[in-house]
């Protein structure tokens, strides 16, 4: 298929989102954005060169009948009519560029396009935030100031597999390998990865669940999962505020790369598709820091007189 319209395009595009396992939820966000950016095209190209400006109002009864075929000048003039039409915070602009990047990006291999306007668009920068974690001796004090058993063992093991709060609700007693020290998780997009457990942790486990071999690890209403609903009840009570299961699972990653120095194996046990992502959970350690100042930096190498 050579060109074409976005209404074709997109029946194509959501295919290749679902054989590639994206969550429903994800493809119906791509989606949303691809259309809003068709309708901008289909009006841009009815009105001609003479009525260049485009009011939100008018998407009602813009169509998806638009070529696919743009100009780089096209996403400009899109993304400047978004930030004009509202106040967009870096994030948001950055995912309207990622899922336009992916559509263009699958047209292009597909034969859909000629090139690719989005190649050299620039994607606003996103400020770093400082994200507050525990470091290893505050997460395993905070494990031991928890009394009650289940809730002790919830928050080890997200700490000791660095899952996040729906992938820990889903653990099942059958996805527990004892032998291998391992759990089957099921992550975004219904992707399946294996992640670690220690030995303390596999025993409080085995421990916890007794001569049950199936069934939820951890038990919620009506018998059934535990709910992540409860989960965030469990750290309103016991953690120290501004810490959630999402910040243990940060403690979990700044860890393990602080020792290993090894992102991929990082990026492999959260569950992330892409390693732009892992790389905003990690932190340089103060004591590295001191470490490399001292054996680098020559102020700091220059021998001390005897």
């Amino acid at each position: 298929m050579n060109s074409g319209f976005f209404s074709e395009w997109l029946i194509t595009y959501r295919e290749y989102l679902k054989m590639r396992n994206y969550s429903p939820r994800t493809m119906e966000s791509y989606t949303q954005v691809i259309k809003h950016f068709a309708y901008y095209v289909w009006l841009h190209r009815q009105r001609g060169v003479t009525k260049l400006v485009v009011f939100p109002k008018d998407f009602d009864s813009a169509r998806l009948e638009a070529s696919v075929e743009v100009p780089p000048t096209m996403i400009t003039d899109y993304l400047s009519f978004m930030s004009s039409t509202r106040t967009y915070k870096p994030k948001t602009t950055h995912r309207i560029i990622s899922t336009l990047s992916s559509f263009y990006r699958f047209l292009t291999i597909h034969g859909g396009v000629k090139l690719n306007p989005m190649v050299g668009i620039e994607r606003p920068r996103i400020k770093q935030q400082d994200i507050k974690y525990l470091k290893h001796s505050q997460v395993l004090q905070l494990i031991d100031s928890i009394e009650d058993p289940r809730d002790k063992l919830i928050v080890r093991t997200i700490y000791a597999t660095g899952v996040r709060v729906s992938e820990l609700c889903g653990i099942n007693i059958g996805d527990i390998d004892f032998e291998e020290h391992t759990i089957k998780i099921r992550g975004k997009g219904d992707k399946t990865r294996m992640v670690f457990l220690d030995n303390d942790t596999a025993e409080a486990i085995r421990t916890f669940i007794g001569n049950q071999i199936e069934g939820p690890l951890f038990i919620g209403q009506q018998d059934k999962n535990i709910s992540p609903r409860a989960i965030q009840h469990i750290f309103r009570h016991y953690a120290p505020t501004g810490i959630t299961p999402h910040k243990i699972r940060h403690s979990y990653a700044s860890e393990l790369y602080r020792r290993s120095k090894n992102l991929r194996v990082v990026q492999e046990n959260l569950g992330h598709t892409s390693i732009k992502t892992t790389e905003i959970y990690l932190h340089t350690d103060v004591d590295e820091r001191r470490q490399v100042y001292q054996d680098y930096f020559p102020l700091s190498n220059t021998p001390k007189p005897t």
